[in-house]
């Protein structure tokens, strides 16, 4: 607690240089505060008077009752009495209207004092305060009543929906989407999909090279993606030793399951459900995500694939849904902040709003996608505390499929939103994209769309069961946020926040790696008086730490003035410093016989695909060569991250 506080205030002093004003009592309160609420006051109370503050720069006013936890200034002063030095330099104190030409040095100091510990995940020993300011038992049920009452919402949306609103939507998918869902129906037919396990949990509790050894398939699954040939290495680990020419009906049926007797076929009422756990995200509430089946996370990830590669591969489609990269999300954010002409729109549990019904009215027109889009869907969930739920979502967080999938139904909706506003222009479909490929992007559910369009978007995803986040949407004002990064009137405003509490003791080796990360960020975000404070800190628990580049394996000092070397390397000459390194090794997990057979082949074809097919976007990451050379015999998340002392390169 003292170290967080005494690093807010090392901060608050500096924004306040930087601002031309003083921080004293601003810190003098934060303390006081601090001693009653406990630091639930830097998490969650500062981080409300940010969110606020981001509402009054979209709307330009400020509105004292966002935010009752902080008094005003006086009777004839709108701002809040705390940070009232920086307020000032933004908005006019006495009417709460945003200035014409507001300070972004204050914007920035605000945002940086105010959501700096938005995001921490504190341990819950370390909180003192009222029950409703801390993430508790009861905050997880409540989280999995809400997730239980989103599927009844989506299910009242789907049967209040016009027919004629599904019908436009899937007029809208085949306009947007019809040259790749032909490419994609082809790839399907030729079988060129290519599987692929993770090294995360499944909801049948398998290990990570478990998962090669397992033969349990769904029947859904089989009708477009046949055990035999995804599960087994080649047709000789079938099990079969009759010849495949049948000349019977049969013989064809002894064929096929003399094929299939090494399988374990679910029918759809056996199918295992998704595994629905919370993991952290604030204090305040938990994020949802569901565990899938090993068979199904396994399929997904192979047309996950193949999807991925199509919209890559369509000039105009990859232009308006992003899949890996942030950034041109990022810079059409910042051209509407400078220019005002796009909006940055953000949706409140958008994966889980998703219809399954809205997804089948996706591929409607091609019948062998929307079975495979189907086979790979979970359609059952295990909630704790309310038992095995059926389903009328597409997907939550977790399904490979989620993500892409989601980002299409969103860009569908858009354009209708957009064609409903041209309705006394209307465009043809092809004209329409060809206009406004340039002005709406979507990356998950973080939506970019031009400003004189919001409102029809933002009506037409209410009509499709979406809720926009308003709190962190915008549109009429100068600011814009999309995909983690902000921007006022065209300048960067993103912050440096805090993620984990710092480090007392060098075993604690997370919240080690963190704050050194914390300290780099500070230094690039030119916030010097805040990484000098925290050199000092990691200075007197780190025996050593040094000068190294961004690219070191060693946990040190990054600075634009370059690295430090003690000694060179007695075999290449190469420089070496002496730090501390990350050191984590996955499980044990050997794999042998025709699971390891399979892993392999997969392996190689994934590599082979990344190299022939698209050399820009590699498909496989090969970190240590070690580690990589021994995924037969250990594989999966490493249980335990440690850090250790040696030498290591500095770059």
């Amino acid at each position: 607690m003292k170290s967080l506080t005494s690093l807010w205030s090392i901060a608050a002093h500096e924004m306040a240089a930087r601002c031309c004003t003083s921080a004293t009592m601003d810190i003098n309160y934060v303390h006081r505060r601090i001693e009653h609420e406990g630091l639930a006051f830097l998490a969650i109370t500062l981080a409300d008077l940010g969110k606020a503050t981001q509402k009054w720069l979209d709307h330009g006013l400020v509105v004292s009752s966002d935010c009752s936890a902080f008094k005003t200034a006086g009777s004839r002063n709108r701002l809040p009495a705390f940070l009232q030095g920086f307020y000032r330099r933004v908005f006019d104190p006495c009417s709460g209207t945003l200035l014409n030409d507001p300070d972004i040095e204050a914007i920035y100091a605000i945002r940086q004092l105010t959501l700096m510990f938005s995001k921490i995940a504190l341990p819950r020993e370390s909180l003192s305060g009222t029950p409703n300011q801390v993430v508790t038992p009861d905050r997880e049920r409540r989280a999995m009543f809400e997730f239980v009452q989103c599927e009844q919402e989506v299910k009242f949306s789907d049967s209040i929906l016009d027919p004629a609103f599904l019908a436009d939507f899937r007029r809208m998918s085949e306009v947007l989407y019809g040259g790749l869902f032909d490419w994609l129906e082809y790839q399907l037919a030729s079988q060129k999909l290519i599987p692929k396990h993770g090294p995360g949990a499944v909801a049948d509790r398998l290990t990570s090279n478990g998962k090669y050894n397992a033969r349990t398939w769904t029947t859904r699954l089989q009708s477009v993606f046949p055990a035999e040939d995804y599960l087994v290495p080649n047709a000789h680990f079938n099990g079969s030793t009759v010849s495949a020419r049948c000349y019977s009906e049969s013989a064809a049926l002894h064929c096929w399951s003399v094929r299939t007797a090494r399988f374990d076929f679910l029918e759809p009422e056996a199918e295992i459900p998704v595994r629905v756990i919370t993991v952290p995200k604030t204090l305040q509430s938990p994020r949802i995500i569901a565990i899938e089946p090993t068979c199904m996370q396994y399929a997904q990830q192979g047309l996950f694939g193949l999807i991925r590669d199509g919209i890559e591969r369509t000039n105009y489609l990859s232009s308006m849904i992003g899949i890996d990269n942030q950034d041109p999300n990022r810079s059409m954010a910042r051209e509407g902040s400078l220019s005002g002409d796009l909006a940055t729109l953000d949706l409140s549990e958008a994966s889980d709003r998703v219809s399954n019904q809205h997804v089948r009215a996706l591929f409607a027109e091609r019948p062998l996608l929307l079975e495979a889009v189907q086979a790979v869907r979970s359609r059952k969930a295990d909630v704790p505390g309310h038992g095995v739920i059926r389903l009328a979502k597409y997907a939550s967080m977790g399904s490979a499929l989620c993500f892409p999938i989601e980002a299409m139904v969103f860009l569908t909706v858009c354009f209708l939103g957009i064609e409903r506003e041209l309705s006394d222009a209307p465009l043809p479909g092809e004209s329409l994209i060809k206009r406004f490929h340039q002005q709406v992007r979507v990356f998950g559910d973080d939506i970019i769309v031009p400003r004189d369009y919001v409102l029809s978007v933002v009506n037409e995803l209410g009509v499709f069961g979406h809720q926009v986040n308003v709190s962190k949407s915008f549109w009429t004002g100068r600011f814009r946020e999309s995909c983690g990064r902000e921007y006022y009137d065209g300048q960067d405003v993103s912050i440096v926040k805090v993620r984990m509490v710092l480090p007392t003791q060098l075993q604690d080796a997370d919240r080690v790696i963190s704050a050194v990360s914390l300290r780099n960020q500070f230094y690039w975000a030119g916030l010097w008086r805040a990484a000098d404070w925290m050199d000092d800190y990691l200075g007197k628990l780190l025996k050593h730490f040094p000068n190294v580049a961004p690219t070191s394996p060693v946990l040190g000092r990054e600075s634009a003035l370059g690295y430090q070397f003690q000694s060179l390397d007695p075999l290449t000459h190469s420089p070496l410093v002496k730090g501390y390194y990350v050191s984590s090794e996955p499980p044990l997990d050997p794999l042998e016989g025709d699971g390891a057979l399979l892993k392999c082949l997969l392996r190689m074809e994934e590599r082979r695909y990344s190299l022939i097919d698209l050399p820009s976007q590699p498909r496989v990451h090969v970190g240590d060569a070690n580690v990589d050379a021994k995924h037969l015999e250990r594989s999966g998340r490493p249980e335990r991250v440690d850090i250790k002392l040696g030498r290591k390169s500095p770059f």
